[in-house]
């Protein structure tokens, strides 16, 4: 049959939409007998283009090369819907270019500037736009703001299917990140209505319990349910992973064995890399497994115990080391570090993330407190400065923290390099929240974080840093600076004195005093080291120790001296005189009388000899004291005299 005999034997309007494939291939550049042909030869196999959806995936798959173009136009001027399947095992050479000149234009460049506007970078808006968003708009024929969840869903479900299909785990990975950036970028465009989950985040408990036999997996995934009800859903997924473990264990033997085999286990537990379990680990489940037991038990459940399975003495004590804090030199070229990585220049998240370090370390944030900042978070107060209001936290306490300039420009950079979008829902309460710390539409993660935190600690020639070292750090410093302990715990947010003098005792004044005292009376008592072939000269001055257990006057002793009513005082040199030396005497305040001229006559007399004493071993200063004491003590006799009839 001749080429214009078969052409007229298709549907009526199929001239009409070769003609215009033709038009769409000229305003490419492209076009042949080829092209055209193929467009015929697919219509004959399909005079209405809509059925080609109906064919089975392999059908459409094994389509001519040539007729793919055709179907590819078919799909861009809305005249066909393959499937999701078919738009995921294909990959379109040229689809997005094409796009741009079709009825999805003005969608896919609106999705675009949102991306860009997000930080996403060229290539990964590119990808986002051609392989979800595109996709989506052909299959539902809908416009942009017209797209649901489900959609984006069910493109996803595709990719898996087709990624299980071929075998090709990391082709789902790259279209599940593409999926999740597309959904984050429509919730910031209000097209949908809440933002994607965390597509590694396994949803609900029961994944917790791979490996736990019944009845047991359902009794704690119940006791967990319960738990839900009263504590945090970090505190509930810790809960079930303790008891996931104590139920893997009971799995493993058979018959079941006592408590004590699983205690005697878990103090041999080892990591997969060898390495032995924490205290802390263990002490964990040994409390998660022992409260477990207790509520079941008070609630009546049919699966308690009968009697006490663990007892106080079952559950191991918590080491007490002092806080990691940073010394001087590490902690300025660890921050030096951080403030090259938030130079301009820099990729823009590093940037923001080293400015959120720095925050950290110049306010003492724990890092779940630095993550959930608001963006109002800065109180301007007349009078008193920039403070930083620090969201409810580990202790479920709020605190504001006061701002030097420094901070406040590094708030100020943090503001205006983190990405615009819509609140994002709290993760405790759900409201919408405008966050300080977001980039590309989410929070930026502990993990982000850490690993910036461990790039720049190898910049700086440093071995591990947690962020929570940066907290110590700023602690030790302010501890170092004379803060007091009220004032460092209102700063940390601690609500017993016992978390905030575990800094104190890192560097504690009286006893460096005391150390610095000691130390000095040993070299007195030794003497100076001898020289080689000379014999050592004979020991020093003895410890007042010595001076006030033997014969000699205590008045005589190498050491600062002072006569109290009850006694007498010395002091090493070293330490200088005590600020609280003869306040009394001195104070207004004091009242004496005819009663006490004895006592007062014999202080007299010992100042007197204590200044000579000071005199005779070159102590300007204490001798003035003594000289003023005395003369003090002159008025208060004379004034006693003076009141006698």
């Amino acid at each position: 049959m001749p080429g214009s005999d078969r052409r007229a034997a298709h549907a009526p309007g199929a001239a009409d939409l070769v003609a215009d494939y033709e038009r769409w291939l000229a305003a490419d550049g492209r076009g042949s007998a080829c092209y055209v042909n193929a467009a015929w030869a697919f219509l004959g196999h399909w005079p209405d283009p809509a059925a080609f959806a109906a064919e089975p995936l392999a059908h459409q798959l094994a389509l001519a090369a040539s007729q793919r173009p055709f179907v590819t136009f078919l799909m861009l001027t809305g005249r066909l819907r393959p499937g999701y399947d078919y738009l995921a095992h294909r990959k379109i050479g040229g689809l997005l270019a094409q796009a741009r000149r079709g009825v999805f234009a003005g969608d896919i460049a609106r999705f675009a500037t949102a991306a860009t506007d997000l930080d996403y970078g060229a290539h990964i808006v590119k990808r986002t736009t051609e392989r979800v968003v595109l996709r989506v708009l052909i299959q539902t024929g809908r416009l942009l703001d017209e797209v649901s969840t489900a959609d984006i869903d069910e493109l996803a479900a595709a990719f898996r299917r087709c990624a299980e299909a071929k075998g090709n785990r990391s082709s789902w990975v790259n279209d599940r990140s593409l999926v999740y950036a597309a959904h984050r970028v429509l919730f910031h465009l209000g097209v949908l209505d809440t933002p994607p989950e965390d597509p590694r985040r396994r949803p609900g408990l029961a994944g917790h319990y791979s490996g736990v036999d019944e009845p047991l997996r359902s009794l704690f995934l119940d006791y967990c349910d319960q738990a839900a009800a009263t504590r945090a859903p970090a505190t509930v997924k810790a809960i079930a992973s303790h008891l996931a473990g104590f139920g893997r264990f009971l799995a493993s033997l058979d018959p079941p064995t006592h408590i004590e085999a699983w205690l005697a286990a878990l103090a041999a537990a080892h990591h997969p890399d060898g390495t032995a379990m924490s205290v802390g680990h263990q002490r964990g489940q040994i409390l998660t497994v022992r409260q477990f037991l207790t509520d079941i038990l008070g609630w009546g459940w049919p699966a308690a115990p009968t009697r006490t399975l663990i007892f106080p003495r079952d559950i191991p004590q918590l080491p007490h080391p002092l806080p990691r804090y940073l010394p001087p030199d590490a902690d300025r070229r660890l921050t030096a570090a951080l403030e090259a990585l938030s130079a301009p220049g820099a990729a823009p998240r590093a940037r923001l993330h080293a400015d959120a370090l720095l925050l950290t370390r110049a306010t003492g944030l724990r890092i779940g407190e630095l993550r959930e900042l608001e963006l109002d978070c800065v109180h301007e107060i007349d009078g008193h400065g920039a403070w930083l209001k620090v969201p409810l936290g580990k202790l479920a306490t709020e605190r504001m923290v006061p701002l030097d300039d420094e901070t406040v420009a590094v708030l100020d950079r943090i503001a205006a390099r983190r990405t615009p979008g819509r609140p994002l829902p709290h993760p405790r309460t759900g409201r919408p929240v405008e966050f300080l710390l977001v980039h590309q539409g989410r929070r930026i993660s502990a993990q982000a974080l850490r690993a910036e935190l461990t790039r720049a600690a190898t910049e700086a020639g440093l071995k591990s840093v947690t962020p929570h070292q940066l907290r110590h750090t700023y602690a030790t410093a302010l501890v170092n600076a004379g803060a007091s302990l009220q004032a460092l715990m209102q700063l940390l947010g601690h609500v017993s004195a016992t978390m905030s003098l575990r800094y104190g005792q890192l560097f504690d004044a009286t006893v460096r005093a005391e150390y610095e005292r000691a130390l000095t009376q040993a070299k007195a008592q030794l003497g100076p080291a001898p020289l080689a072939g000379i014999p050592a000269a004979p020991s020093g001055p003895v410890l007042p120790l010595t001076a006030i257990t033997g014969d000699a006057d205590w008045k005589d002793s190498p050491t600062i001296k002072s006569r109290l009513a009850g006694g007498f005082c010395l002091r090493a040199p070293a330490q200088g005189t005590c600020a609280y030396a003869n306040i009394c005497e001195h104070c207004p305040n004091l009242r004496t009388d005819t009663g006490f001229l004895a006592v007062l006559a014999a202080q007299r007399a010992d100042a007197a000899a204590l200044a000579a004493d000071a005199e005779t071993r070159g102590w300007t200063a204490e001798a003035s004291r003594h000289r003023r004491l005395a003369a003090r003590l002159d008025e208060l006799i004379t004034h006693i005299g003076a009141d006698q009839p």
